[in-house]
């Protein structure tokens, strides 16, 4: 699996930044209300970063040879897999927020300072996200060979693989 491209989050906040603004401008111009993140979506997102790290700590060990036990690759490759899916999540979120935040400061009257607030929150929320889950990926990822010490670790069969389960 490849890490996760600087120019792919950049692109997803752009677009979830568009798709944010081009929404709240809809429901505006129909004559609905905007739709204001909840409170509970930024305590969510902040819960999902705390879950990525929890999971990807204990790969992170014993990469690290800080614990002394296999790695198990199917719990490995589901941690890596969910560190991705943060990030790229958060990604998109982030420009979701910003784009509802841009769109409620650009309006010559607000209704109320807590919607700033709440869209504010669910932005930063969002960035926690994508910063656990690019953190998380980190964590995962294994060491290069030390040619100093004979090859590769015990835990792996080659370079970048985790052995298969026997």
């Amino acid at each position: 699996m490849t890490r996760t491209r600087p120019a792919t989050l950049v692109l997803l906040a752009i677009g979830g930044g568009a798709l944010g603004w081009l929404l709240e401008m809809m429901l505006v111009a129909m004559g609905s209300r905007a739709v204001v993140p909840p409170l509970t979506l930024t305590v969510t997102l902040v819960a999902l970063a705390a879950v990525a790290l929890a999971l990807a700590w204990p790969i992170r060990q014993s990469v690290r040879g800080k614990v002394r036990r296999r790695v198990d690759p199917f719990q490995a490759t589901r941690v890596v897999v969910l560190a991705k899916a943060s990030s790229l999540a958060g990604a998109l979120l982030v420009g979701v927020g910003a784009g509802v935040l841009a769109f409620l400061a650009s309006r010559p009257v607000v209704a109320s300072t807590d919607y700033l607030w709440q869209s504010a929150a669910a932005t930063i929320g969002a960035l926690v996200l994508l910063i656990a889950g690019l953190v998380a990926e980190l964590w995962c990822t294994i060491p290069p060979d030390d040619p100093e010490n004979g090859g590769g670790s015990p835990q792996r069969d080659g370079p970048g693989r985790v052995p298969a389960p026997h």
